[in-house]
């Protein structure tokens, strides 16, 4: 399973606080732990909900420029702004990077779409269109036939696409887990060649003892079939539970992947 380290996100108020400040130091260690704690990619997103776009652009583009001093492991770019996402592109000196989001609404599919096949760039997509985040699997799944669609016509093919079936807390609506698990399944049944992804931590939002909430709700999804997930990398349990969940699916040929992080002691009982 593709991790996707979460830490460096500013609706955190102390990433926020650091961006606002441009403390190298914070969010270089920031980078670097989650790298040391087997990430393998690194998510950037530098978008507090404040100020204005020239702004925003500005602050990515110092994020950008600090977390890639500090590591190499590829980025996720994250923005909901195309003018910011193409700033951070062009900051970016990496060839393997993720530009995270789409949603099916017809203006952000051409301009974000056109941005990730001028790139390469895979695109996390949202299966959601205008109307929000549907309460049902056939509506997600609607919006992803439309995203496939645009997509291709833009020059973005099908693999490059991670469609995050999307994780709404349990403690509002407990029918919520299904959903996203049946939609995880539903579409790598109809689109096999493309990878799945969820943002984990919203499934426990607003509940006690939210780990083992969200471990047990990762290990579900790699049975669905999830294939990348965006995850606290500093949780050492979780990430050796990926490693089982990749062991447990057929995802670990040889049980190589298992046996060396066993060897390493990354594996906790």
């Amino acid at each position: 399973m593709i991790t996707i380290g979460e830490n460096i996100n500013a609706t955190a108020k102390s990433v926020a606080q650091a961006i606002n400040n441009r403390d190298t130091e914070f969010i270089q260690n920031r980078a670097k732990v989650q790298a040391e704690a087997g990430a393998d990619y690194i998510d950037v997103n530098a978008g507090s909900g404040y100020g204005s776009q020239e702004q925003s652009i500005a602050a990515m583009q110092w994020v950008m420029d600090t977390v890639q001093q500090a590591t190499d492991k590829p980025l996720v770019i994250d923005s909901d702004d195309p003018k910011v996402l193409q700033a951070a592109l062009a900051r970016y000196s990496g060839d393997n990077v993720i530009i995270n989001s789409v949603t099916a609404e017809p203006e952000r599919l051409t301009s974000i779409g056109s941005l990730a096949a001028k790139r390469r760039a895979s695109l996390v997509a949202l299966a959601m269109g205008e109307a929000g985040i549907p309460d049902n699997v056939s509506d997600r799944l609607a919006a992803c036939d439309r995203i496939v669609k645009e997509l291709a016509k833009l020059g973005v093919p099908t693999e490059s696409i991670y469609f995050d079936a999307l994780v709404l807390p349990i403690s509002v609506d407990p029918s919520q887990g299904m959903i996203t698990l049946n939609t995880i399944a539903r579409i790598k049944q109809r689109y096999p060649e493309a990878k799945t992804v969820v943002g984990l931590s919203n499934i426990s939002y607003g509940l006690p003892n939210r780990n083992i909430v969200n471990r047990s709700f990762m290990l579900m999804a790699a049975y669905a079939g999830l294939d990348a997930i965006i995850v606290n990398p500093l949780d050492t349990k979780m990430m050796g539970l990926i490693k089982v969940a990749d062991l447990l699916t057929g995802n670990d040929p040889m049980c190589r992947a298992y046996i060396r992080a066993h060897r390493k002691g990354l594996l906790q009982d």
